[in-house]
């Protein structure tokens, strides 16, 4: 709750900032660079807004906010350059799930050339009331398309789907609308841009803000953000309608898709149980090489209260050899295979922790339900393809090096630990992007013990929100992605409390996991799991005791 509300005042900040902007006298243009012709659409001239022209042409005190815009109307043509546009997606008939995938499969193929992604949310349906939850999203992208013709591709992915004339605003397998198109305000018969009932809905708001950052990326955005008629623009009429407050009512959930099902990650702490089948890990190498120890260990985490059971075959400790990839198969594949048949993981998840696109590929063949990377895909050029074709969810881990360097000298250097952090793994996250992992698919590990010494680890445990602050400056989805941490049985806790043996450390570790849950952490990764499942109950109790204070 503190982080929303700083991100909130950073969001009206942001507004003010270009209040100043936007109030200066428009820069000199050469007049070269505006042009009048003509657009032709079914043998009709279509009326378009020409931000460029009203710039240069509207009196200056007609400015009224940071973002307003009192265009004039003009007839332009749409040329051939490309067109950042968004676009909101919405399914509540059939797998959901599905129909985004192949929306987006189609979308590609039509040529819109998809860049970012926001959160998924579950939304409970709006003026026809009896019918199924809805799943909302908007992706931004690019097209050369121009208005009508994008419309014309939605509207025959549309039927593509399935999707048929019923009910306004019944049932649907797929529904896509144009929120945004280039800098124009588009109004014909046929499509009004910016959609007419935006600033009213918040299951279009909430998807809409993630594909913004707090710090306005380039003059689309900001001519966005004019259209909203609030001077912190965007960012404000969400917070009008309630804003981050109504995610987690009963109306509106930020959830993450897993399969066929869809996970909501916020409404508790979840527990990772630690198996590795490794004989050299720091912690428990050799205890659990058998297949018998490996599925007993499974069943023991999963009736101290894992829900999810993250298996490595692979050892990341400091100066930790690396395997071939069959090795790591020999070692993986048997155990999955045999704890996914288990009937105490109906229910549970599993993960995956690997760094080896090969393994990836196998193990989601074999029924790992995430992917965990400890390199965020900087130690395989194949991982990010792999996952992204697989659908499944990918942690991705913030490390600098492999697991013999990552605690060089060079890689110890931070200015600002949560600052460098946040910045370095959301620049791998935007790369998996960019892949066709969307950041609805995305979780993040600050990778608490890798390349970090005693005192960054102290600093990213107890202060979370500041690194979702950091990402949220470039991306609002990133920022609100689950955070796992990791400090379980670590060195660093035992430098703290005098523990050489890691199996002395599990005090210490529910100290750290107590910190990193009350500071935001959605996911912990522990080898102990009863005690640290307890605490995690503890302190999910005192963050819901605190919420209901207001």
């Amino acid at each position: 709750m503190l982080m929303m509300g700083k991100l909130g005042t950073m969001m009206i900040h942001t507004g003010r900032f270009l209040l100043r902007r936007f109030s200066e006298p428009p820069p000199a243009v050469a007049m070269s660079r505006v042009s009048f012709h003509r657009y032709y659409y079914s043998s009709k001239f279509i009326s378009l807004v020409s931000p460029l022209v009203s710039s240069l042409f509207r009196p200056q005190a007609l400015s009224t906010s940071a973002f307003s815009s009192s265009a004039t109307t003009t007839r332009v043509e749409i040329d051939s350059t490309e067109h950042e546009v968004v676009i909101a997606l919405g399914s509540n008939i059939g797998n959901r799930m599905n129909n985004f995938r192949e929306a987006l499969r189609l979308m590609k193929r039509g040529g819109i050339c998809v860049t970012r992604h926001s959160c998924l949310y579950e939304t409970a349906p709006v003026h026809v009331t009896d019918q199924p939850r809805f799943l909302n999203a908007a992706v931004r992208g690019v097209t050369k398309l121009p208005p009508h013709e994008l419309l014309s591709v939605l509207k025959t992915i549309e039927k593509d789907m399935g999707r048929v004339d019923g009910i306004r605003y019944g049932p649907r397998p797929l529904d896509l609308d144009i929120l945004f198109y280039g800098k124009l305000r588009i109004a014909s018969d046929k499509l009004i841009i910016p959609h007419e009932r935006l600033w009213e809905r918040s299951f279009v708001l909430a998807p809409l803000v993630d594909l913004l950052g707090t710090a306005v990326d380039n003059d689309t955005v900001a001519h966005w953000h004019s259209l909203s008629l609030h001077p912190g623009g965007i960012f404000q009429a969400w917070e009008r309608l309630g804003g981050e407050s109504l995610v987690g009512e009963d109306g509106i959930q930020r959830v993450l898709p897993i399969g066929d099902e869809l996970w909501d990650f916020t409404s508790r702490t979840h527990v990772m149980g630690v198996l590795n089948l490794t004989p050299d890990s720091f912690s428990d190498g050799g205890k659990f090489q058998g297949l018998d120890s490996a599925v007993s260990r499974v069943r023991s985490m999963i009736s101290e209260g894992a829900d999810i059971v993250d298996i490595g075959a692979q050892s990341t400790r400091p100066m930790a050899t690396r395997i071939s990839s069959q090795e790591e198969l020999d070692r993986l594949l048997p155990v999955l295979e045999a704890v996914r048949g288990l009937p105490e993981m109906e229910g549970k998840l599993i993960s995956v922790d690997t760094f080896n696109s090969e393994v990836a590929s196998e193990a989601i063949s074999n029924g790992a339900d995430i992917l965990n990377d400890v390199s965020a895909g900087t130690l395989d050029p194949n991982m990010h393809k792999v996952v992204a074709e697989s659908g499944v969810p990918y942690m991705a881990m913030h490390m600098r090096g492999d697991p013999c360097t990552m605690q060089n000298e060079e890689n110890l250097q931070y200015s600002d630990v949560c600052k460098d952090v946040a910045s370095e793994l959301y620049m791998r996250v935007r790369d998996a992007e960019i892949s066709g992992i969307p950041a609805w698919r995305v979780m993040i590990d600050p990778g608490i013990g890798f390349s970090k010494r005693v005192e960054h680890n102290l600093d990213i445990i107890t202060d979370l929100p500041k690194i979702r602050e950091e990402m949220a400056k470039r991306s609002i989805a990133v920022s609100h992605a689950p955070i796992l941490i990791g400090p379980s049985r670590k060195r660093f806790l035992g430098d703290i409390c005098g523990s050489p043996e890691a199996a002395d450390r599990d005090a210490a570790t529910v100290a750290s996991v107590t910190a990193g849950i009350l500071g935001g952490a959605n996911i912990i990764r522990v080898h102990n799991v009863k005690d640290n499942a307890d605490a995690a109950k503890v302190c999910d109790a005192m963050l819901r005791r605190r919420r209901s204070k207001g």
